[in-house]
This record gives C-alpha cells, structure tokens and sequence, in this order.
C-alpha cells in the first residue's frame, strides 16, 4: 500500500515511510541555536546505526520545509558537504543567524552547541 500525503510546507508530499516520520519529529525538536549530529538523530528516532537515512530524509524535504535541517551536522560538528558549487554556505548562514560558531576549520563545538534532550516524547503517527 501506498503511503498517504501529507502536508508539509504548505505542500502536500508524499511521505516516503515512516522512518522519515520519525526523523522530521526529532529535528523539529532541535532547538534554534543547538544542533545535532545525523547519528544522535537517528538514535533519537529510533533506528540506530541509520545516519546515512538521517541525511537521505533531509535531503528528501521540499524547498521551504518548516523542518529545520540546517541544525544536523556530521560526527566532527562539521556540515557534510555534496559535490556542488558553494555547497553548505545556507546550511552555515542559518546556523550563524541562530548565534553558532564555526572554528578555523568549519567545525562546530559540539560540547557547546550540541543538543541534549532530557527526554524524548515522539508522536510517531502520521502528522
């Protein structure tokens, strides 16, 4: 069966599976000026081990999503970047705007900035 739309951004898409449900759940919890890595969010939805489908979800996202995707960084606090001009410049911005820093080397101060969520109260049920 199919999976139902869902409106997400003022779009409606389809969802993929339930795993990016739980993935989307997680990062809207992240806070504005925290950020957490693609493994912490995939253990805080569950799927440990599964970071690369933490990166797959947000890539998935339609332009203007209200998930804030910009705030999950890799393991070293550093923005994964793809094979394209200027590639992690927004990702950086955004995260600037929320008051983080980024040292020489583009990393990000994980014992600083990095999210700890007391407890983790997800609604895994379709949106």
């Amino acid at each position: 069966m199919a999976p139902e739309p869902i409106a997400l951004g003022g779009s409606l898409i389809t969802a993929p599976s339930d795993s990016h449900h739980r993935i989307y759940a997680v990062v809207r919890r992240i806070p504005k000026g925290r950020v957490a890595t693609y493994g912490q969010v995939a253990r805080l939805a569950r799927m440990p081990g599964h970071a690369r489908q933490v990166g797959y979800a947000l890539h998935a996202l339609p332009e203007g999503s209200p998930v804030p995707w910009h705030r999950v960084v890799n393991a070293r606090g550093a923005i994964s970047l793809r094979a394209l001009p200027n590639d992690g410049l927004e990702q950086r911005a955004l995260l600037e705007g929320e008051g983080v820093t980024f040292n020489d080397t583009g990393e990000i101060a994980l014992s600083r900035y990095q999210w700890k969520p007391r407890r983790l109260h997800l609604q895994l049920t379709t949106p």
